[in-house]
Formats: structure tokens, sequence, C-alpha cells
């Protein structure tokens, strides 16, 4: 008799960098150690599913203002406290270089290699006015509902 694999399920709902970073390094540590594991990117977690670079799309007044107040990328995102105007996360990364650790762009490429189910909340991208062309390639786009399916079926739910 096989035993089933163990499933991790994740909410990313914030947009801080350390919270990012720290839903990421339970992910891996989660791959890790053979579970099947999923990032439901909603609200300002998808910050850390954004490219880097700005990608030309038409887009009315609205959606335009989200995409110029949101950061553009993993790196780019702030601390959640000590953010100091962005001073902040360039002293974490400083801290995180110096001691050997994963910056949180590098945490995002680790999950996309150990096969880490990224999902993008399908219906904040579309309030949001976010495009699939200003998101990384590979991830997917789903619903609460499909959200609720891998839930329901996790043995560990986190919501950060």
């Amino acid at each position: 008799m096989s035993e089933q694999k163990k499933k991790t399920n994740i909410i990313l709902f914030s947009g801080d960098y350390d919270k990012a970073m720290a839903a990421y390094i339970i992910a891996n540590g989660a791959a890790a150690y053979d579970h099947d594991v999923t990032i439901f990117h909603t609200f300002w977690g998808l910050n850390a599913l954004r490219k880097d670079q700005q990608v030309p799309v038409k887009k009315g007044f609205l959606e335009k203002m989200f995409g110029k107040m949101m950061p553009r990328g993993a790196d780019k995102m702030g601390l959640s406290k000590m953010n100091f105007a962005g001073i902040g996360p360039k002293m974490i990364k400083h801290v995180i270089k110096k001691h050997n650790a994963m910056p949180l762009p590098q945490l995002i490429e680790m999950a996309k290699e150990q096969d880490i189910k990224l999902v993008a909340c399908q219906m904040t991208v579309d309030l949001l006015g976010l495009s699939k062309e200003e998101l990384m390639d590979g991830i997917e786009y789903a619903g609460v509902a499909a959200y609720l399916a891998d839930a329901e079926e996790g043995n560990v739910n986190l919501f950060i």
C-alpha cells in the first residue's frame, strides 16, 4: 500500500517582502520533505509574481494607477515593519547576503525548480487590472474554488 503525499497549501495575501520570503521558505521546505505544495497568490501577494520589467499592455486609467502603485516584482516589495522609505529592504537584503541566505527572487526560482504550484488568483488579477503578460511565465490561474479543493485535501494550510 503506497502512502499518499502530504499536501501543503499557502495563501500569500501579503505584499511584504519578509512575509513573502517566509511563505517561500516554508513552501520550499515542505517540497524538500516531499509534500505537494501550492502557493495561491491573491491581492498584494500577486506582486511576488510580477515581472521586474515594464510590459507594454493596454489598460484603463484605474488599472494603470494600480500598476504604478504596486511594486514590480519580488525584489521591489517593501518590508512589513521598519520599511523606512525603502531603506529597510536594502538593510535586510544586506543581512541576507551576509548570512548566505537566499533572497526572495531566488526562493521563487527554487520553488519553480521543485515543481511547487504557483497560482495567481484570477479574480484578483482581473480586479487589479493585471494581465498575464505582466506576470511570470509558467504559473497557473485559478479561483477560490480551486484553492478550496486543494485546501480540503491539505495537511498544512497557511494564510500569510
